[in-house]
């Protein structure tokens, strides 16, 4: 009697960044500060901080890569979870700018494109910042959101 081959496929374990848990949906809002344009700081941490919590930091920043070869569990799981975040990305991303990132290839590129748009180290952002700062005064606002204005800007 001939013995079929196996149709065994390697599963991803719980612990790898690769793995999606069955409650991910790509409707999932993975926090609630929505990048509008202007608070790329803020909101950087905050998905990082999501992110690092689903132990998929590493899709992003480049530590975890796409598998080698053409197909395999591995690389499926790989563009199933690159998928993924690019979803979670949009649904905090503005609808006004979904245009500008529709086309990123993963999560990585699109990581990167608003990094490089939106994050202080430009010299006009870092000039608004430190303009925000001089002139901020506490008005009608509480100490509490004073002071939280106030760390934002540096």
């Amino acid at each position: 009697m001939a013995e079929k081959p196996s149709t065994h496929t390697k599963m991803i374990e719980p612990s790898s960044p690769l793995y999606l848990h069955p409650s991910d949906n790509p409707g999932a809002t993975i926090t609630t500060c929505v990048f509008n344009g202007e608070n790329y700081d803020m909101w950087e941490k905050a998905v990082k901080n999501a992110l690092r919590a689903k132990n998929k930091l590493g899709i992003i920043d480049g530590t975890v890569n796409k598998p080698k070869g053409e197909n395999g569990n591995e690389l499926n799981a790989w563009e199933a979870c690159n998928s993924m975040i690019i979803s979670w990305m949009f649904n905090v991303i503005d609808k006004s700018l979904h245009s500008s990132v529709a086309y990123a290839q993963t999560a990585k590129d699109m990581w990167e494109d608003l990094k490089e748009r939106y994050a202080v180290g430009n010299a006009p952002r870092v000039h608004q910042l430190r303009s925000e700062i001089v002139n901020l005064k506490q008005e009608g606002m509480t100490v509490a959101a004073y002071y939280a204005k106030r760390v934002f800007l540096g």
